[in-house]
């Protein structure tokens, strides 16, 4: 059985259709209006191994804060519909990823419950049309939305561009580790995951 999710999500500011493939090659097709935003996504679907599509469309003229975090809303929604009852999966994830000069660390657990504890400490307002706090807030909605436990720590570096960059890539290798199948138990004590 394919593990897949689609979603539309229409606000009065944002409008997004994606669909999330799990068990993919790492393919991806983006468009958001925000370039370096697109290219973020692009990297974290290569490294996780799942295929993506996403467009959207949102109030740019505005700023960027509404499409960013919309995106994060939906793509943990796809992420938990995909994942079921998250039997089988290995559950925790992390990875640790150079940029250059620069190390990001990232540790998950598909734990059911949501939390972000995120350690990067960026000096430019914005790379390209994207807004540097906006980081959090996407990783943020992604975790809420994935009931996701996620811990992102920039070691250290000096270039924006390579820290955010390492974090996607980490983030996405993270994922790809998580959602693993090892076997068909349900990995919890409890007995769920939600």
């Amino acid at each position: 059985m394919k593990r897949c999710a689609s979603l539309t999500r229409n606000t009065k500011e944002t409008q997004i259709e994606a669909t999330l493939l799990l068990d993919g090659t790492g393919k991806s097709n983006i468009s958001t209006g925000v370039g370096f935003f697109d290219h973020m996504l692009t990297l974290f679907a290569f490294h996780s191994g799942m295929d993506l599509t996403m467009q959207a469309h949102g109030d740019l003229d505005v700023c960027d804060h509404h499409l960013v975090e919309d995106a994060g809303i939906v793509l943990g929604e796809l992420l938990k519909t995909a994942l079921g009852d998250k039997r089988g999966i290995a559950r925790y994830g992390n990875a640790r990823v150079p940029m250059d000069e620069t190390l990001c660390s990232v540790d998950l657990d598909f734990s059911g419950r949501s939390y972000l504890v995120c350690h990067c400490d960026l000096k430019r307002d914005q790379i390209g049309s994207f807004s540097c706090e906006m980081l959090p807030e996407f990783l943020r909605a992604f975790s809420d939305h994935a009931n996701l436990t996620l811990h992102v720590n920039v070691l250290y570096g000096e270039n924006d561009h390579h820290k955010v960059e390492a974090v996607f890539k980490a983030f996405g290798r993270a994922v790809k580790e998580g959602i693993r199948i090892v076997n068909d138990e349900l990995p919890s004590t409890k007995g769920v995951l939600e």
